[in-house]
């Protein structure tokens, strides 16, 4: 008969404990409050030390002199006495009560001057340990808070899209050490964040292009057969449109995606030059809608990346005449450097936009009083995409409603 198998046993528990082992005794640990307090502790005790033995010198001091005798007897025969420090008893035709008096307020003012002397050189000693405390002081809390100005430059640094950085502290295991840490795991968990978007945008661009490429090759191919029938490419023609309105929604979210970091690589790039470039893509749209395009445009060098900047000036640009009036309608593209930052300002002519939508205007598929598909003057991404390049080129964009309509679009970048 066979033997029965024995049930199974849980697996053994580990004996090891993966939390962080505690102190045996953590008000031991050498925390800021406690250094502090030692520090500026033991400072008072040892300026309170030297005060006192000063204050003891400068006693002494005075002590002996205030020993000196008064008077000296020069004869015993007519009892001629002579002072130095007190010269009311020099003469010899003084009275007994007069001359007690005269030794007592002498007495009186030498003791008087002793105090004086002593108030005078306390004063001066504390002044000079007041001084030493200060600047012992200014240096040791420099030396404590010098931990704070490395996490401050390590975050500047991150800030502008460094992510490799970290602050790496040495030192005690007290909260600054603690706060450094918790920051070089969260930067580590940032970095893994945005290198996996950064992947994750990559592998989108390829996955989401070529199957619309595909669809877009094929529709050519059939349109361009001449025994297709009218309405198959009446049909295909809408099909390629809608196509290629994908297409620019996919290239629109890819690069608000990729604009929304920080730029790394800088290189000088004028804004003077990036409008004109725009101006010329826009030229014939503008001629098609008989919108006239103006405007004088200074030279105004920036640091940055001269596609997505070329980006800026095109959405504006393109934006400005599409929305736009039928009849006599401008569009005025200017470029300056003022108050130290380079402008670009793009302003035409259209319909009347109402103060409160101007905030609306720069979130993802929003239009103004338009549907949110249909519409052939683009995808709703234009405005969202220069608003994130100009961020991360560290400036900013405003609109604001011009008089009779139309829109004034500012972007002000740093030199």
């Amino acid at each position: 008969m066979a033997a029965t198998p024995a049930p199974p046993q849980a697996p053994p528990k580990p004996t090891w404990d993966p939390r962080k082992p505690q102190p045996p005794f953590p008000w031991l640990r050498p925390t800021i409050r406690i250094r502090l307090t030692l520090l500026y502790g033991g400072m008072f005790l040892i300026a309170g030390i030297l005060l006192l033995s000063i204050i003891y010198l400068l006693a002494a001091q005075a002590i002996n002199t205030g020993n000196q005798p008064l008077f000296k007897i020069v004869s015993f025969d007519n009892l001629q006495v002579s002072s130095s420090s007190c010269p009311a008893i020099n003469t010899t035709r003084l009275s007994l009560s007069d001359f007690n008096d005269a030794i007592a307020h002498c007495v009186d003012q030498q003791r008087q001057t002793a105090l004086d002397d002593l108030l005078s050189r306390s004063l001066l000693a504390l002044l000079g340990l007041a001084v030493i405390a200060f600047a012992f002081g200014y240096a040791m809390a420099g030396r404590v808070l010098s931990p704070l100005g490395r996490i401050t430059r390590t975050a500047r640094q991150v800030a502008g899209s460094d992510l490799s950085r970290r602050i790496e502290l040495d030192g005690p295991d007290d909260e600054l050490k603690e706060l450094a840490d918790t920051f070089d795991d969260m930067l580590e968990r940032l970095e893994r964040a945005f290198t996996a978007q950064q992947r994750f945008v990559g592998n989108a661009s390829h996955e989401l292009r070529t199957p619309l490429a595909i669809n877009r090759t094929l529709l050519e191919v059939h349109l361009s057969d001449p025994n297709a029938p009218v309405e198959l490419q009446q049909l295909g023609k809408t099909l390629l449109a809608t196509n290629e309105r994908s297409e620019q929604l996919v290239e629109g979210l890819l690069l608000l995606a990729r604009s929304d970091n920080q730029i790394v690589e800088r290189k000088p790039v004028d804004l003077a030059e990036v409008a004109t470039q725009a101006i010329d893509q826009v030229h014939g749209e503008a001629e098609a809608k008989g919108v006239e395009i103006r405007g004088e445009r200074s030279p105004a060098v920036v640091q940055g990346n001269g596609v997505l900047l070329e980006r800026i000036a095109l959405n504006l640009v393109q934006n400005a005449v599409r929305y736009n009036v039928p009849e006599e309608g401008w569009v005025e593209v200017t470029t300056e450097v003022e108050h130290g930052q380079a402008v670009l300002t793009v302003s035409n002519t259209g319909p009347v936009v109402p103060a409160y939508e101007i905030d609306n205007i720069f979130e993802p598929f929003r239009r103004l009083r338009t549907e949110r598909t249909g519409s052939d003057k683009g995808v709703g991404l234009g405005l969202s995409i220069v608003r994130s390049v100009a961020r991360a080129h560290g400036g900013h964009i405003t609109a604001q409603p011009r008089e009779g309509g139309g829109l004034v679009m500012r972007v002000t970048l740093p030199l």
